[in-house]
């Protein structure tokens, strides 16, 4: 897709955030206090990132995971922007800039806090995986 169906697509800040590597104001994204359970899809491409099941209160003011919902569905970038010595976190298809990854986790889920911004992220709740064509991840959530 280009730049200018992109931009028809998406919101100003979704673009920002995914094409530009810009980050949403702490506390404002939709996602950050949301704990319906379901999955957090790339909002370009729908390719599955998150599971709610992985999502915790970090209280950084962006909604944080422990981990991807596959390890082979992000990748990661060393980013150097602003002084800081970060890695960044992208969606493997579309290359969607989703925020960055942090060793400062829970270390008892294995220590990385997944800090993402809501608008690279799409929401589909449980009972709706399988009509939005997500129904292999019905699975994540049999207890």
């Amino acid at each position: 897709m280009d730049k200018d169906e992109l931009k028809k697509k998406l919101s100003p800040l979704q673009y920002a955030v995914t094409q530009e590597a810009a980050t949403e104001q702490p506390f404002t994204g939709k996602y950050d206090h949301f704990n319906q359970p379901g999955i957090y899809v790339d909002v370009v491409s729908g390719e599955p990132l998150f599971s709610s099941l992985d999502k915790y209160d970090s209280g950084c003011g962006w909604p944080a995971f422990t981990k991807p919902i596959a390890k082979r569905t992000v990748k990661e970038k060393r980013d150097q922007s602003f002084g800081m010595e970060r890695t960044e976190v992208r969606s493997r298809q579309a290359d969607s800039h989703l925020g960055h990854v942090f060793t400062d986790g829970p270390v008892e889920r294995g220590g990385l806090r997944y800090c993402i911004n809501s608008a690279a992220l799409r929401f589909i709740p449980v009972d709706e995986l399988e009509k939005a064509g997500y129904g292999d991840y019905l699975r994540l959530f049999d207890k």
